[in-house]
This record gives structure tokens, sequence and C-alpha cells, in this order.
């Protein structure tokens, strides 16, 4: 397909055209150019996130200096990057980038700088010209097999544009001068005329021949179009074309099977229209039998109802339309309806296909197996809301990839296929090395799975920690070894919560509901909030996770309520002069409970046990929903015990938003407490500063962390195993193991556990993410051991020590501490009755974990008697005189004169 229009938009505004083109009429043409500053990089990743399947978007970066911006932009899927020259030097020593997806921008020097492409597939951009005159003189001189043209003008008009597409060059035009109602706005420039410069036609009639396909490029049918035909088609968004009896022919109108436009180009002979639709419809009467009988195919194409005018779908397409059926109509108890209720039996399916087609060795055999894989593959798919486009989608964007790894099989499955994987270097124990490598992995440390050909987390085979004896390096490295994960930078993230927080402060519901859609793929939500009483059927669970929760409840209910502040405390500081401190609940709290790559109904124990103990009065919990839109039973569940007034169904900034100030559904609370990703704590940390929205949180948050000091009397497989029970929250984790005076052997007894623990890990990959950066440091005493602990402020700290009790009073800084062997710290995260809300990142040298005290506030009284006011008056009155503020000393003054003259 070729190009004949290239709208320029300003991403930061692309939806809100007053005029021109808006977001819909621009994903009809399927291109857009952008020119990006380093102030707006970050809206571009958005953007391109945002927009992905919709626009072919081309980034001008000429005022980028980062190269590695420019790289990561193409590999997040954009089509072109418009560069300067040395931006295309560089480019060119990048051997992954694709030189078609570059265009240089010429600075002036035309001859010149185009001799820098010859032979290569480069494209040229001539930018702000006054004129067509340029772009006549040029194009012969480059011959008939150039690279890609494209044109902006400094005063664009429409038949300077229209000259431009007739040369085959591609004008940039500025959205907002374009049109797709050439009638209503004929001072602009026609869109439907400049895609339509180039197209020829060899009917005695003019007509375009016109192919229809779907999203997924399967011809539907055959048909003929005008401009007329194609400019009604951008205006309404539908299938319209021209009819050789009837003139113009809006599909759909008699039979009810309408078509949404997608997408409509040219051919590369510029001899055939492409019209991508989206089947709508057969609403209309006359064919509701039909549709009765024929409720798992498609809405028909062809006027013979078939899905296509050369009969019905095949292969995956028919079988996407027969499962999208099935999910909505499957009779009860049928194998089909089996599948999309039971995720852990569709999940065994997938598995035992999969190996089954491993195992297949003749064609047949393959084809076969394959067969069934790709059907319960689709199920699953399908279960999700997730179509076959979706998934073309994601490979058509891996394909665009510049950024390459290695590609081997992740640990257990190269295992089973006895394959030896690459390995990443050395163990590390002389510091410098693995240091230098580890600096270019926390990088990319953040909460999201590892793609398969990472190898993080693997030396010579094995998962195994970083090790260091800290008198063998100095002390350097050592601080350099406790450095957390890097996180993306503040003003990154900040760029992307910030405009999401606005949007639902602004938007309420639909705005809440918009990301809902986006992020979590709950596409059939229609409310973001689930209000109390809960139904029954939402917390229906197993007896064995009922008895679970309750016991974990009731221990975390005990230590909480132990910690409340019986009376008053009431102190007469000098005679007459009492003053008093009182507690009294926050009136409304919002409790953040992560959803990401865990179900997490502790969390939501540990927060709300809290809160009800507390008397808050009004409760609200916010997670994200599942993609079908329900919410886990478990966190439902404890929703119910606690006395929650309602559970917001949305996750990220989007949620912390709501809470913070209120929608039409959600209620707006005074303190969000609760752990989550770095835009979960961004959203948090940028509400927490708005006044206008009257809010506080309870801390700052990060990934998950833990450090044990272990000496020689600790069970390696029990030091393997607390080390793995915070690596498995996310590849963003990390683990510290603080080895007091350990041999080779003591220590090799501990990375042998780990790695075999962690090898049977369902997590293993997430596991290995957050192996990648975690350390070992062998010292030589339990005093050095705590201060480096106490330096560190690990969030949860255990003592697999002798005389573990005694080292507890070593303590400093830590979230919560874990005592002897037989304290593991998952009883902590559970059931033991302390809090698992904790801070992270250091942050234990200044925060406590959450606590009853979390969800009080204190206020203090005073209460003086005459002669209380005479014994403090004096001081009061100076200090006012001091600070010049003569209204507070005579407030003091005015009374003590009142007491004089009635002699009291």
């Amino acid at each position: 397909m070729t190009s004949s229009i290239l709208p320029a938009i300003d991403i930061a505004n692309y939806t809100s055209a007053t005029q021109g083109l808006d977001a819909k009429a621009l994903s009809y043409l399927g291109s857009v150019y952008t020119t990006i500053t380093p102030d707006s990089i970050d809206d571009a990743f958005v953007y391109l996130q945002q927009t992905v399947g919709l626009f072919a978007t081309h980034f001008n970066v000429t005022a980028i200096p980062s190269l590695d911006h420019v790289l990561s932009l193409l590999d997040s899927g954009a089509a072109k990057v418009f560069v300067s020259q040395p931006q295309l030097e560089q480019l060119e020593t990048v051997k992954t980038v694709d030189l078609s997806r570059v265009v240089l921008s010429l600075a002036g020097h035309i001859q010149e700088e185009i001799k820098l492409i010859t032979n290569k597939p480069v494209g040229i951009y001539l930018h702000d010209l006054q004129d067509a005159s340029t772009v006549e003189a040029l194009l012969p001189q480059m011959g008939s097999h150039r690279p890609p043209v494209y044109v902006s003008l400094a005063k664009p008009t429409a038949a300077h544009a229209l000259q431009l597409a007739k040369l085959s060059a591609t004008p940039v035009v500025p959205a907002t001068s374009l049109t797709i109602d050439a009638k209503a706005n004929p001072n602009m420039i026609s869109a439907a005329s400049l895609l339509l410069a180039n197209a020829t036609s060899d009917r005695p009639d003019g007509l375009f021949t016109t192919l229809v396909t779907d999203e997924r490029g399967i011809a539907l049918g055959l048909v003929y179009s005008s401009e007329e035909s194609v400019t009604e088609s951008l205006r309404t968004g539908r299938g319209v074309y021209q009819s050789r009896k009837r003139g113009l022919w809006y599909k759909g109108e008699s039979s009810g099977d309408v078509q949404e436009l997608v997408g409509i180009a040219l051919d590369c002979d510029h001899d055939c229209l492409r019209f991508i639709v989206r089947q709508k419809g057969r609403g209309v009467s006359q064919f509701w039998n039909w549709w009765r009988r024929n409720a798992d195919r498609r809405t028909g194409f062809c006027h013979l109802a078939t899905a296509t005018c050369f009969g019905e779908y095949r292969g995956l397409s028919r079988l996407q339309q027969t499962l999208q059926s099935r999910k909505n109509s499957a009779p009860e108890g049928s194998y089909t309806a089996r599948l999309f209720n039971d995720s852990k039996l569709l999940q065994a399916k997938i598995m035992e296909e999969a190996n089954e087609l491993c195992e297949a060795r003749s064609k047949d055999d393959v084809a076969f197996e394959a067969a069934d894989l790709l059907y319960f593959a689709l199920t699953k798919c399908v279960a999700a809301g997730v179509t076959l486009e979706d998934v073309e989608q994601n490979l058509d964007a891996k394909s665009v990839k510049v950024k390459r790894r290695q590609g081997d099989a992740k640990g257990p499955w190269a295992g089973r296929a006895e394959l030896t994987n690459g390995t990443n270097g050395t163990n590390g124990t002389n510091g410098t090395a693995k240091m230098d490598e580890r600096k270019e992995m926390l990088k990319e440390a953040a909460s999201v799975a590892k793609s398969k050909e990472d190898t993080a987390g693997l030396n010579n085979g094995r998962i195994q920690m970083a090790r260091y004896v800290t008198s063998e390096v100095p002390q350097s490295t050592v601080q350099e070894a406790l450095q957390r994960p890097s996180q993306r930078s503040t003003e990154k993230i900040m760029g992307i919560v910030n405009p999401i927080i606005k949007a639902v402060r602004e938007g309420g519901d639909a705005a809440l509901l918009k990301y809902t859609h986006q992020f979590e793929k709950a596409t059939s939500l229609t409310s973001p909030v689930l209000r109390a009483p809960f139904p029954q059927s939402m917390m229906n669970l197993p007896p064995e996770t009922i008895e679970a929760i309750d016991v974990s409840f009731e221990n975390i209910r005990k230590f909480h309520a132990a910690q409340k502040e019986e009376k008053p405390l009431v102190v007469e500081t000098m005679p007459g002069v009492v003053c008093t401190r009182f507690a009294r609940p926050i009136e409304r709290v919002g409790l953040y409970v992560p959803g990401g790559t865990a179900v997490l109904p502790s969390t939501a124990l540990m927060l709300g046990v809290p809160a009800m103990v507390a008397g808050c009065k009004t409760i609200v919990l916010a997670s994200p929903p599942r993609a079908d839109g329900s919410i886990t039973p478990e966190i439902v569940y404890v929703a119910h015990k606690i006395g929650a007034q309602s559970i917001v169904l949305a996750g990220g900034a989007q949620a912390v938003a709501a809470m913070a100030y209120g929608t039409e559904s959600v209620s707006k609370v005074d303190k969000i407490l609760g752990p989550g990703n770095q835009f979960v704590t961004a959203g948090k940390m940028i509400v927490s500063n708005d006044t206008s929205a009257g809010v506080s949180i309870d801390m700052p948050a990060g990934p998950s962390e833990v450090l044990v000091v272990a000496d020689a009397a600790a069970n390696p497989a029990f030091v393997a195993s607390d080390l793995l029970s915070q690596a498995e929250h996310g590849i963003d984790s990390q683990v510290v193991l603080i080895a007091v005076d350990l041999s080779e052997k003591e220590l090799a007894a501990v990375e042998d556990e780990l790695h075999q623990q962690a090898s049977a890990l369902p997590r293993v990959d997430i596991v290995r993410g957050a192996i990648e950066h975690s350390v070992t440091l062998v010292v030589k005493d339990i005093e050095e051991a705590m201060r480096l602990s106490n330096l560190y402020a690990p969030e949860h700290l255990i003592l697999q020590v002798e005389n573990a009790q005694d080292v507890a009073g070593l303590v400093e800084n830590a979230g919560s501490v874990f005592i002897g062997q037989w304290t593991p710290e998952s009883v902590g995260d559970y059931s033991a009755g302390v809090n698992h809300s904790l801070p992270t990142c250091g942050y234990a040298k200044q925060y406590s974990g959450v606590n009853l005290a979390s969800y009080v506030k204190h206020i203090t009284s005073s209460n003086l008697t005459a002669q209380g006011l005479r014994n403090v008056g004096g001081a009061v009155m100076q200090l006012a005189k001091v600070e010049e503020l003569e209204a507070h000393r005579r407030a003091v003054s005015i009374r003590l004169a009142h007491l004089d003259r009635v002699g009291a």
C-alpha cells in the first residue's frame, strides 16, 4: 500500500481538534505525522501505546539528542522516524534498524544531502516549501525506483497539496487543514481528493475497483467506488460504495449488515482501492429468523447472507466466530462451556496439547496437534476478550522490534528439552565485571514479566545471585551492590501519570471506565463500582480458603485492637493548665489492593482490618478487575468481612485519582493506603500534594524486598525459601543475603537450594528477573551484618542466626523483623497478625509500616483555669511581643486585665 497523504498532528491535543480531522477520521487514513521534543518524548510513548493498530505514526525526532530514545520509538512501533544527517549516520551503525523506516529531513543543501542516501531505502523530507516546483525538479533526478518523498508546505493549499500527490510525493498536511466533508468545508483540503489523487481506472465509467476486507485481510467481496462514495464513507465512518445501477450504496441499509469503516488505501499500482471494514449488525426484522438459526455465524457481507462473497469463513476466522458465539450461548454442561468456566481445565489442555505438539514427528501428526493447540489457545483468547486481530497486532509489533535479545529457552523448559542456554558471565566474586553487567540490566527493571529471550538471573545455566566477600572488595562496591533496582525516571513516570489523574478528576466515571477498558481489557464493564451488600454468588470460595481468611482476619484484628489507646492523654503542664491528646478515626479511607501478577486478598486484610478496628466510617477498596470485569471472590469476601462500602473496579493511578477526588460513583476519601507499582505510587504522591484533593497517603511504596541474615547454624533450605518468597513478587523485587562467616561449602549449600527451589516454582521467570539484581554479601561477624542491614533498611528482615532474639536488639531500621528459624516472612504476609504493608526502598529509616495509628488522627486540647492563664500568660505575651504579633499578645492581656478588674 502507498500513502497519498500524511496528516500532521500535535499528539497532546489530537483528540480535541475543533476543526479538521479528529482522531476517528485520522484512523481511516491510517497514518499520522508529529514532531516531538525532549519535553514531549514521554507523550510519544504513551501515544504509541494508546494507538496501537490505529495509526502508522511518523515521528520527526530531529530535536531529540538521544539515539536510545529514537531506537526506543522504533522499538515501540513507530512507523518511521524523520531524522537529521548526524542522526542518520548514528542509525546506520545499528545493524538491527531497518533503514526503510528512516526518513532524512533535508536541511537545505538538497543535492548534497540526497547523495547520502543513494542506493539506500532511506526516504527524504522536504519541509516548509513555498510551492511544488522544487519537488517537480527533484523527482526525475531520483528515478522511478526512488524511496518515499515527503513534503510539507509553508502555506498548504488544496491545489499545491493535490499537485504534490499527483507527483507521487506524500504531502504532509496539518490535520486542522483537512476535511472529510468538502461540501460543508469548501475552504479546506479534501482528504478524499488527496487519497485518490493517483488512483486510476480502466473502466469507461471511471469507477475504481474496490476490494473489501476484514481487519485480518480476508477478502469479503469486490465492489466499486467513486470520489463521491469515498468522501461519503469517510464522512459517515461506514462502508459506502458506488453501485453501477443505484448510485451511492450505503452497505447494510436493507439487510442490516452495516460495515464500520476501519481504513482506506490504494494498492501499489494505484488501480485498486482497499476498504478495511468491521462487519456489524443484521438487525432488521425480516432477517431475525435467519439470525436465530445462524447465531454462530458472523454477519454476512454477501446478499446470500454468507460471511463473504466467496463463501463462509474458514480456518481460524471460522473457529473464532464459533467460539465467540459459544461463549455467549453454549449449552450448560457442554465441553466448550466447561472450558470457558473452568480456567484450570483450559490451562491443563493448553499445556497438554503443547506437549503433544512438541512430541509430534510426522507431517500429519504435527498438523493435527497444532490444530488442537490452536483451538485451546484461541479459546483462552476469546475467554479473555482477545481477538485474532489483537494477536496479529502483537505479532506485527514484534516484527518491528529493533532491540534484540539472545532468545534462549527459559530454565525449566530448556532442561526438559536437554538444551544448554547461553550464560551471562562470571559469578562476580571479584565484584567489578558483574557490577558492569548489572548496571545495564537495572535500566530495564520494572513490574512486568521478562521476555522469553531474557537470560536474567542465570549464571552458567544456574539461577544464582551475585556474591561478594566484603573484606575483598572496596566499600563502594558493597554500597553499589545494595542499591535497589533502578526504576523509570520520576520525570517519565509523572509525565504518564499526570494526564491520567487530570482525566479522572475532570471526567469522572467515564474516564475511569475508559482506562479500565484500556489497561485491564475489561471492556464489558459499564460501572466502575461494586457496592455493598455484595452478592453471595461473588464470594463463593472453597471452605479451606474461607477458613484461612477467617484465621488471618482474627489474628490481624487481635494485634491491631491491642494498639488502641484506651483513654486520652491528660497532662497538667503547670497549675491550672491542662493539655489533652485524644484519638479519632479518619472518617473515609481508600485501600488500594494491587492486581498485577498475583491475587492479593492478604493485602485487603492487612489494610481493611485495621480500618475496621479503628472505626473508619467509610471504607473503599480499589482493585483491578479481571478481563471479564469480575473481581476475585477472595477480595470480595474480605471486603464483606471488614464492612467495606464499595469496591472500585480499577487499578493504577486512575483508581487513586477516583478515590482522591471522587466521581459520580466512587466515594471521595480522606486517606489512601496500600502498595502498588510505580504508577500507583506516583499517583498517590501527586494527589497528596494537591491541596484541592484534600487527601493524605500512608507512605511511598516500591517493589518488595527481603534481607536475610544467616550464620552457620541456619538451614540452607530455609534461607533459600525465604529469599525466593520475595523474589517471586516481581522482577523489580530484590533479595539480599548477608552470610555471617560462611565457608565456601556452606555458601554452596544455600546456592544449590536456591537454584533447585527456584527451578520448581511456577513463577520462575519472575524469580530470575529479581535474582538478576540481588546479592549475597559474605561478612566476618554479626556486628558487620547488622551494620549493613541497618544501612539497607529492608522492608522485611529475617534473622536466621544463633541467639536471634538478642540480635534483634541491634535492629535500628527495618519494616518488620522475623526472628529465628521457625519464623518465615510469609507468616507476616498472611496470618501471624503483624501488618505486611511496609516501607520499602530504604524508607524504613523514616516510616513505620501500616498500623492502627495509620487510620486515626490525634487531636489536642488545652483547658486553662483563671489561675492557669495568670501562670502562663506572661510567657505567652513576651513571645508574642518578640514575634511582633500584637493581636496574639492582646488576646491574653485583655483577659488578664479583666481578671484584675473583677478581682479573680
